[in-house]
């Protein structure tokens, strides 16, 4: 019998710029983001330093993007997780799932003011960052708070899930990726897997941050789980500013890998549920030219999870535990 409580299932994500001009305003709001720029003073000065950050930065990264097809995919692929995720959620609840992307449309007030034609008895929010941070999930979890509050759409009650990055679907649908990636090596056996995720600045990390240890912890399971006899290597990308991030870096790795005369490398965009940017470009484009450069002979990637059916499993899974 099927469930005929409305719900809301809030999918959070970052999105990105759906046009070469929407890149510097998208920058602008993430240099915004009081979660990403903060020190002592700087509601004082963070709209003016976003202002300086995204005009430099704008004519770089709109080039990125023209070389991955012009656009950020990120929200056409968040669309596919979610008509999967509410396909599957209908066969036993009556579901609804939104998409809020944290700096660009559709915004967090556009989809709370979309939501009010319908009577929802609970709302979950659900980050699609496996992985807790401070920089995603807190960021995406409170601007959901601010708007919900500007909005006066507070009453219907929310449960969030912050983390789910060691989920037993989750896992297993990292390895089928890798599994179907270490195909293209044609029965190589030298092959290294090189786990990129999304750096953090230390001071993160200092303060408590999990995002490092969970991250370690999916790499482990993942390693577990898919019992290859390769040699695997953690890395993180994706550094802006001249604070201290995670380490080694992306480009540190292979150059070490390089160095010690390595020449299969598979990368495993292992923080990362779609594809974006950082896979598409920083990935694919810039640190397979770096290789390439350094001596390595194969180079794949394997692709993010997207709308993968046990990823969607997973999700599926940590929403009707909110119920």
């Amino acid at each position: 019998m099927r469930n005929q409580e409305p719900f809301a299932v809030i999918l959070l994500q970052l999105g990105g710029p759906d046009s070469p001009e929407a890149v510097e305003p998208f920058l602008y709001n993430l240099f915004c983001d009081p979660d990403i720029i903060n020190f002592p003073g700087a509601f004082l000065a963070r709209k003016f330093i976003a202002r300086k950050i995204a005009s430099a930065r704008s004519k770089i990264v709109a080039e990125r993007y023209r070389e991955i097809g012009g656009k950020s995919p990120i929200y056409d692929l968040t669309k596919a997780q979610a008509a999967a995720l509410e396909k599957e959620l209908r066969k036993t609840h009556e579901a609804d799932v939104h998409i809020a992307m944290r700096y660009w449309h559709p915004l967090t007030e556009e989809v709370i003011a979309g939501m009010r034609s319908r009577s929802y008895k609970k709302i979950i929010l659900l980050p699609l960052y496996p992985q807790y941070s401070q920089a995603t999930t807190v960021s995406s979890i409170r601007e959901w708070e601010r708007q919900a509050k500007i909005a006066r759409y507070e009453g219907i009650p929310t449960e969030k899930i912050e983390s789910y990055h060691n989920h037993p679907h989750y896992i297993a649908a990292i390895i089928d990726r890798i599994n179907a990636t270490v195909g293209r090596f044609g029965g190589e056996n030298a092959i290294d897997l090189v786990f990129s995720a999304h750096g953090i600045p230390m001071s993160l990390v200092r303060k408590g941050d999990p995002y490092k240890g969970q991250i370690e912890e999916t790499v482990r399971l993942v390693l577990e789980g898919g019992g290859w006899p390769f040699p695997h290597h953690l890395c993180y990308q994706s550094k802006v500013g001249p604070a201290e991030w995670l380490r080694p870096s992306l480009d540190e790795t292979i150059g070490r890998l390089a160095g010690e005369g390595r020449k299969h490398l598979l990368l495993v965009p292992v923080a990362f549920v779609t594809e974006h940017i950082e896979t598409l470009h920083e990935i694919n484009i810039e640190a397979r030219e770096l290789a390439m450069r350094s001596g390595i002979a194969r180079f794949e990637m394997m692709p993010a999870l997207n709308d993968h059916p046990k990823f969607i499993a997973c999700l599926k899974e940590l929403v009707l535990g909110k119920l």
